[in-house]
């Protein structure tokens, strides 16, 4: 192979897009039905097909994922936050080497967050993308006002 062949081949790699995860977000207007079930089920079966997983907890309130896979993970999405944490920093590796991120619990800082906080949120999980075939999201239960999952308005 020639220079000129190598150049091409570097190109057209370049212009290849890159694969994009597949999201699925589990959520339901009531508590108590199985969201985190689901998600933990969903994650554990997908893994095991060799896909990399990682689950988002997204109920602020009451983050069933991490008792679910029996494990307290040492920082959460406030760490990422406001804490200046990494995204790789708050993954934390349950079984079947499935990651997951902490919403934490009652965790009043997540409650309400501004436009910019919600765009470099969006900005920090979108690096997800890179790590991960399958993103799940447990979200909390109903419409609550503070979920920046459901808001059509940012202040």
């Amino acid at each position: 192979m020639d220079q000129a062949e190598q150049l091409r081949n570097i190109i057209k790699q370049r212009r290849q897009p890159k694969p994009n995860a597949k999201v699925i977000t589990v959520t339901s207007g009531k508590g108590g039905v199985g969201k985190s079930s689901i998600s933990v089920n969903i994650a554990i079966q997908l893994s095991k097909l060799g896909q990399r997983v990682i689950i988002l907890d997204a109920d602020f309130g009451l983050a069933n994922v991490e008792v679910m896979l029996g494990i307290r993970p040492r920082y959460n999405l406030a760490d990422l936050m406001f804490r200046g944490k990494d995204l790789q920093d708050i993954i934390t590796r349950g079984p079947e080497n499935i990651g997951f991120i902490s919403g934490g619990s009652g965790i009043q800082e997540l409650t309400n967050i501004s436009k910019d906080q919600i765009i470099y949120l969006t900005q920090k999980l979108f690096e997800l993308n890179e790590i991960a075939d399958y993103i799940i999201i447990d979200t909390g239960a109903g419409i609550s006002k503070s979920s920046f999952f459901k808001r059509t308005n940012c202040n």
